[in-house]
């Protein structure tokens, strides 16, 4: 990317951070890149975590829905046509989550996946895969399971997090579907 195209990232990040922020949202990331004739600008968008009580360090924290995004899109392309940042050429805006395959790289990144299944790389080069219980300031907890189906926490600080992926799961334990009423009554 050109640093041009950097200086104009910076700018978009700027003007939409405080746009996002009514939509108790957050800009993680802007991109601007050549594509033909046009520019692509990508604007990676997440929940924004102000809200969640300091001391709580366990609980999940939803996922984007469809309709956020849609929100977050349509701000972000009335702010984008309403200024100056993209010029008069023209440009196609993508608005999306941070997708599983983006890093955890922030605390704030390893906050909102507590209750997700990880894979860490550690600084020391080893390889641990478990499940974000806690997440606060310093450091994470992680719920490993052995060899033998044992589990065991382990304490890993950030510093220690060398490398972070989520892990995708189809059948989370957070999204287990009740079935005690078949019937489709409400009690």
């Amino acid at each position: 990317m050109s640093a041009s195209s950097n200086a104009r990232a910076g700018r978009i990040l700027e003007d939409l951070t405080s746009a996002v922020a009514s939509l108790d949202l957050v800009v993680e990331d802007v991109t601007v890149m050549p594509a033909g004739k046009r520019r692509l600008v990508r604007v990676l968008v997440d929940r924004d975590l102000r809200g969640l009580d300091d001391t709580d360090t366990t609980s999940q924290v939803a996922p984007l829905d469809l309709d956020q995004v849609a929100d977050a899109t349509r701000l972000i392309s009335d702010r984008l046509d309403s200024s100056d940042a993209m010029g008069e050429q023209a440009y196609v805006l993508e608005v999306s989550s941070p997708g599983t395959d983006r890093p955890l790289t922030e605390p704030r990144h390893f906050r909102r996946n507590v209750g997700r299944l990880v894979d860490v790389t550690t600084d020391s080069g080893e390889q641990l895969a478990g499940r974000i219980v806690e997440a606060d300031a310093h450091g994470i907890r992680l719920e490993v399971t052995g060899d033998k189906g044992r589990t065991s926490r382990r304490e890993l600080t950030y510093a220690e997090c060398a490398r972070t992926q989520v892990q995708v799961e189809f059948n989370r334990p957070d999204q287990a579907v009740d079935h005690a009423d078949e019937d489709g009554e409400d009690d």
